[in-house]
């Protein structure tokens, strides 16, 4: 088993005193003081964990009834996509789209526009990862629920 340590750096602005001979002049200088959070997970094929895998199975159902729409006709595509939202709502503390490829994904994320439901979804049901299809789109399922386990065995592959 693999680890992998990722590091976000936030700039934190400090000041401190800087002081000559002369006690009696203080000068003030900015000074950019970074703070690392250090997370660290476990890479060998195990995914993101069960809880968020339920977590974001449950957002992906609400989501679906509450909007009117469908899971894909093929439901290996609505596990893969909660899968990956799991997969980055662990890594990156929001469900990030798992179907588009970024730059910085930490500066997506924090950006917020493609964080499911993305912006796109939110605005014109739109969705580019087919999780959350309209009933008029020829890959729209009739399901707007899916299990865990069902998630689970069609990704266990990947």
């Amino acid at each position: 088993m693999a680890f992998t340590i990722s590091r976000t750096v936030t700039p934190v602005a400090q000041l401190h005193s800087s002081f000559s001979k002369n006690a009696s002049k203080h000068a003030l200088k900015p000074r950019v003081v970074r703070r690392r959070n250090v997370v660290v997970r476990a890479e060998g094929g195990d995914g993101p964990s069960d809880k968020s895998m339920e977590i974001m199975r449950k957002f992906s159902e609400q989501y679906a009834k509450g909007s009117g729409t469908y899971f894909c006709m093929d439901l290996s595509v609505t596990a893969v996509v909660i899968k990956g939202l799991a997969e980055h709502k662990e890594t990156l503390g929001a469900p990030l789209c798992p179907c588009r490829h970024y730059d910085d994904k930490e500066a997506e994320a924090a950006q917020g526009f493609w964080n499911c439901p993305c912006v796109p979804m939110r605005e014109r049901k739109e969705c580019h990862c087919m999780l959350f299809l309209t009933d008029d789109n020829d890959f729209a399922g009739e399901d707007q629920s899916i299990s865990l386990d069902q998630v689970k065995d069609m990704t266990a592959g990947f």
